[in-house]
């Protein structure tokens, strides 16, 4: 009976870690990634559009990343869109494509970068134990309403114990990793 709350709060644990995973690939590092701008919303003749539905995305170099429109009319969208992110770019509009030069990262760019992953990966964490908390409520509630029996719910409880602590390590690797590579010169 009880299994079936820990499949789901299981589903719902990796949903919190594939969204730390999204939030991460828009962090710049010290390369240019393409993650960095797909997901940049361009105003497209009147309809909000992700940047990597528009345009062809590439990295020649670490340090720029060149967007080619498929239709080269949105260009000068595109290009506002950029400039507007509150990602700090400032595009070049060679009138066949876009380039975001990425300056170097300084050291104090590096610490404020690392302090805000961090502040994310604890909200992450903080979501993972409010989910646990539903699903511990409903377990104790099934107990309440005899559905299950007392040695069901320590079974619950080790089990959810196991399940967080998988998926805070999880968290733990997916932020050492980013540190890693924001650290990295």
């Amino acid at each position: 009976m009880y299994q079936n709350e820990i499949k789901n709060l299981k589903v719902k644990f990796d949903q919190v870690i594939e969204k730390l995973k999204e939030d991460f690939v828009s962090i710049r590092t010290g390369r240019a990634s393409t993650g960095l701008v797909e997901n940049i919303m361009v105003s497209y003749y009147g309809t909000i559009t992700p940047l990597k539905q528009m345009a062809s995305l590439t990295t020649p170099d670490a340090a720029q990343i060149v967007v080619i429109p498929w239709d080269k009319n949105s260009i000068g969208d595109i290009e506002l869109a950029i400039r507007n992110s509150d990602l700090g770019l400032s595009p070049v509009n060679d009138g066949k494509s876009v380039r975001i030069i990425l300056p170097q990262m300084t050291q104090e760019r590096r610490e404020e970068l690392t302090k805000n992953i961090s502040r994310k990966s604890e909200e992450a964490r903080v979501a993972l134990r409010n989910v646990r908390g539903d699903a511990w409520d409903k377990i104790k509630k099934m107990e309440k309403d005899g559905l299950i029996t007392e040695d069901d719910r320590y079974s619950a409880e080790e089990e959810l114990n196991k399940v967080i602590d998988e998926h805070n390590k999880k968290i733990g690797e997916i932020l050492e990793a980013k540190e890693k590579e924001i650290k990295a010169i």
